[in-house]
């Protein structure tokens, strides 16, 4: 243990003197949201703060770049990757604040769930299974989305240090590849459009354009499941803290936790791989039981999510390279 904590704080003989990878694709990001803010600069609502806010995330960026510079170990290392990830926190909401310039488009996705399954799976699935231990179940599948994270990067960290920069990368750019579809392709799911809509009219398969509604309307429907539960619990206080009518399709849940368990079964661990797995497929399952996504959603968050991992590991393979300490080659021995 002793060993460990003493690695973690030990100085770099070459520490990396750029910004990582993973700070370049959080400033090409700022870069290309401020050009969104700009191009629609008079009909986002509170435009200065969206600018100041990513001012505030450039300066916390090169702050922790400074930090590592100062004392460059791994422990300042793993610090400018979490920083980056905690302040996905902050990032999802503002894609609200950019979409919600444009009409709403959840009457096409919903009638498209409509045609393909005759009806809305959001709806029956709790209808269908409402007990109390499975609802629990459901409950804890969503609410381990950030913690299936946290275990994957932490294991690459870990146990494949060579990859761990390549391996938060994928993650984080996975993150913010959503982000632009969900800027311009505003669809805020079940919870949201029905509880606008009305239940009724869901249920009767009758999907009205509501416009910009959710430009000023943010009310959501409860969520279904037993109410008592201390999963439930958590999913209601994710819900509170920071979601908004935005980021339905596709779903980011199915869509970045595929990714990790394909960066799992990339590194060869089998044993964590199917310790995740029940977790990933019952968060796969969560996002259309908690009425969260269309079950359309759910599907192109698993495709999107095979994609995004084979793209990302193409173009971040070279890190991996740099990571690796050069062997050093041993003299071949002259024969006498």
């Amino acid at each position: 243990m002793i060993n460990h904590i003493r690695k973690l704080f030990e100085l770099e003989k070459q520490p990396h003197k750029r910004l990582f990878a993973l700070e370049w694709v959080v400033l090409a990001y700022v870069v290309f949201t401020l050009l969104v803010i700009f191009f629609t600069y008079t009909k986002v609502q509170n435009p200065d703060s969206l600018i100041l806010g990513r001012v505030k995330i450039v300066i916390i960026t090169f702050a922790l770049w400074a930090v590592y510079r100062m004392m460059p170990c791994r422990f300042t290392r793993m610090t400018r990757v979490l920083g980056q990830m905690a302040l996905l926190s902050w990032w999802y909401p503002d894609t609200y604040e950019l979409n919600r310039v444009f009409p709403n488009l959840d009457h096409l996705f919903a009638s498209a769930e409509q045609w393909l399954f005759g009806c809305q799976p959001s709806l029956l699935f709790y209808e269908k299974m409402p007990w109390p231990l499975f609802s629990e179940l459901m409950d804890l599948g969503y609410a381990s989305y950030y913690p299936l994270m946290a275990i994957v990067l932490y294991w690459y960290f870990f146990r494949r240090y060579g990859e761990f920069e390549r391996a938060s990368v994928i993650v984080l750019a996975s993150f913010f590849l959503y982000y632009v579809v969900y800027i311009f392709l505003p669809v805020t799911g079940p919870m949201f459009y029905f509880h606008a809509i009305g239940l009724d009219q869901a249920a009767q398969g009758v999907f009205p354009n509501v416009g910009h509604y959710f430009s000023s309307h943010t009310d959501y429907l409860p969520t279904p499941g037993w109410t008592d539960g201390i999963c439930y619990w958590m999913v209601e206080v994710a819900h509170a803290a920071g979601e908004r009518p935005t980021a339905a399709f596709p779903s980011s849940h199915v869509g970045v936790s595929t990714v990790l368990m394909l960066l799992v079964w990339h590194a060869r661990s089998k044993k964590l791989f199917w310790a995740l797995m029940p977790i990933y497929l019952l968060l796969c399952f969560s996002t259309v039981y908690i009425q969260a996504h269309y079950a359309i959603d759910a599907i192109a968050g698993l495709i999107t999510g095979w994609l995004i991992w084979l793209l990302l590991m193409w173009l971040t393979r070279s890190l991996v390279e740099e990571e690796k300490p050069a062997k050093a080659r041993k003299p071949k021995k002259m024969k006498s």
